[in-house]
């Protein structure tokens, strides 16, 4: 059974061979302004709809960034929110085994009132016990695509850093384009 939330459960890594013949892809450079101007927006390109081949997907920690490719040909980059110190996201080799659309946290999200007030926005289940005449609701994880234990991508809140609880946050559009293209069985690289 798999746990929800963003926290290592334990699991076996993906250890797919292919990945050692991925060091000569290197993913493209980060945007840049001139000085006096403003920088530009975060890069979010998916080319990868009309495109064939095998996908995999590269997440880069330091980077904050996650690449997808189909054969060799990289289709889809994004910037993310991996896990922040305490809830970092493990370096290793995956393999997508889960995905859920609509997917909740079983460990992080809300404490509700009988009334449907929010009593604590910030419900943390390896912390805390739901107060008296509350109950939990698990935190949105739109287009879910799990890679170990309790990891995996996830469409979410993007303030610039590591600030998940290990999971790898995307934006909305490009967690759905992710999850469109990604069968289970996807391999995923998490690199630092």
């Amino acid at each position: 059974m798999f746990t929800g939330g963003c926290i290592s459960t334990g699991g076996k890594p993906f250890t797919k061979p292919f990945f050692d013949s991925l060091t000569h892809i290197v993913p493209s450079a980060k945007p840049s302004a001139p000085p006096g101007e403003p920088k530009p927006g975060p890069k979010r390109v998916w080319n990868g709809d009309k495109v064939a081949g095998s996908p995999h997907i590269k997440i880069v920690i330091g980077e904050q960034r996650a690449y997808f490719y189909k054969a060799k040909t990289l289709v889809g980059e994004t910037d993310i929110s991996s896990g922040r110190q305490g809830y970092d996201t493990p370096p290793g080799h995956y393999q997508v085994i889960q995905k859920d659309k609509d997917h909740r946290s079983t460990l992080y999200g809300e404490f509700i009132d009988a009334a449907g007030h929010v009593v604590n926005s910030n419900a943390d289940l390896t912390k805390q016990q739901p107060p008296a005449g509350t109950t939990f609701l698990g935190a949105k994880m739109p287009y879910f695509l799990r890679f170990q234990g309790g990891y995996g991508m996830h469409a979410g809140r993007l303030p610039g850093h590591r600030a998940s609880h290990g999971c790898v946050r995307l934006p909305l559009e490009m967690a759905e384009h992710f999850f469109q293209a990604a069968p289970e069985g996807t391999p995923v690289l998490v690199t630092q």
